[in-house]
């Protein structure tokens, strides 16, 4: 409620006046120290199976992939801590009409791979077209809010406004089957939603309908349903769809409260399938044990809520907006993964920000933290209070 209160009241301010101020140190501090840990992590998760993928040759295959992306991403972090604010506002339809093509693009010369048709290569690149969409839509839902304006809390500019932007990218999504995008990128509409001002009755209303999307989307698609069934038993198939969640637990049972020690686990040695990718949290718990765990938990958390003052204090709505935005990305990807990972939420293949193996979601991660960084720059002052369009 109170960055609602904040964002009202920067309803007039110009974008992007120039102050001394330096980015966040807190935040760049923090977001740089996940990055580290998670890479030390990676390398000790993926150990196992870099060894057994490359024939027994090297032991550094997906540190080296994810280091490269790290790096790439460090860099688009620094461009999108030196862009402007105004450039995303005034290009914000055309990157989200440009995110849905490449989505339609997927359906049309998408390559499968772990059995998932959701990857693109154009010019010997290949990424996932939905780590574009998802924010491309955070853009587009801060442009709306500002657009709008307080006739947000309209139910044809608070509801249909942006459920039409939001339905532009869950359709092609939709086609693809990306079911854990879909329930992500509904999650962070909702929180953005609520923050723009959008009654809370007809959010409810979208809750509810939204659940009655998913039962209805679970029991057509087979491979959702039997998530489901080997999330309320795993026991009942202990060797096939009950195996990965089973192998997580031993993995986090076995770690303890001092855990087995860095570079000890059992699990990574090609028993946790995905250990370095989804499921890298419960090599952390078996190496780290509770008190490792929780320490990278705590690290999180200090980012979200720096992320969360940051948008709180920033100088105009569409600023605010936005980065609440990217934040909440950021907060929903981890709970939901460390969810599934404890067995808490059915598995849906949302990766640990930062720490899991994927080149083409921690690039954009460390870019969208990029822009953060930049509207830290523009934090209140006194002097700025006066600023109007």
């Amino acid at each position: 409620m109170a960055l609602q209160r904040s964002l009202y009241a920067k309803e007039n301010r110009r974008p992007d006046v120039r102050t001394d101020e330096r980015v966040d140190v807190v935040f760049l501090l923090l977001l740089l120290l996940l990055l580290g840990v998670g890479l030390v992590v990676l390398y000790s998760a993926s150990y196992a199976q870099s060894r057994y993928d490359s024939g027994y040759g090297s032991a550094t295959i997906y540190l080296r992939k994810q280091a490269l992306c790290a790096l790439l991403g460090l860099f688009a972090m620094w461009c999108a801590s030196r862009i402007p604010v105004a450039f995303w506002y005034h290009w914000s339809f055309v990157l989200y009409g440009v995110s849905i093509v490449l989505l339609l693009l997927v359906l049309l010369i998408g390559q499968s791979v772990n059995g998932a048709r959701r990857w693109v290569s154009i010019g010997g690149i290949q990424f996932q077209p939905s780590e574009i969409a998802k924010f491309t839509l955070i853009l587009l839902f801060a442009r709306l809010t500002k657009g709008f304006g307080k006739r947000v809390r309209s139910f044809r500019k608070g509801v249909l406004g942006f459920g039409a932007a939001l339905m532009g990218i869950l359709v092609p999504l939709a086609l693809e089957k990306h079911l854990s995008a879909i329930m992500l990128m509904g999650i962070v509409a909702v929180v953005m939603m609520f923050v723009a001002g959008t009654s809370v009755k007809w959010l409810l209303a979208g809750a509810g309908a939204a659940v009655v999307f998913v039962v209805v989307y679970v029991s057509l698609m087979g491979y959702a349903g039997d998530r489901i069934t080997a999330w309320l038993h795993p026991e009942q198939d202990p060797s096939d769809t009950g195996y990965q969640i089973l192998q997580s637990l031993y993995a986090i049972g076995s770690g303890g409260f001092l855990g087995l020690g860095f570079g000890k686990s059992r699990q990574k040695y090609l028993y946790l399938p995905f250990q370095y990718n989804d499921y890298i949290f419960a090599i952390v718990c078996e190496e780290l044990g509770l008190l490792g765990a929780l320490l990278i938990m705590v690290l999180f958390a200090a980012l979200i809520l720096r992320g969360y003052w940051i948008a709180l204090h920033a100088k105009d709505r569409f600023s605010s907006v936005l980065a609440a935005g990217l934040v909440t990305l950021i907060a929903v990807q981890t709970i939901l993964n460390l969810g599934v990972v404890t067995n808490l939420l059915p598995s849906t293949g949302i990766a640990l920000p930062f720490f899991s193996y994927g080149g083409t979601a921690l690039a954009v991660n460390l870019g969208e933290m990029g822009i953060i960084l930049h509207i830290s720059r523009y934090r209140n002052r006194a002097a700025q209070q006066e600023d109007t369009l």
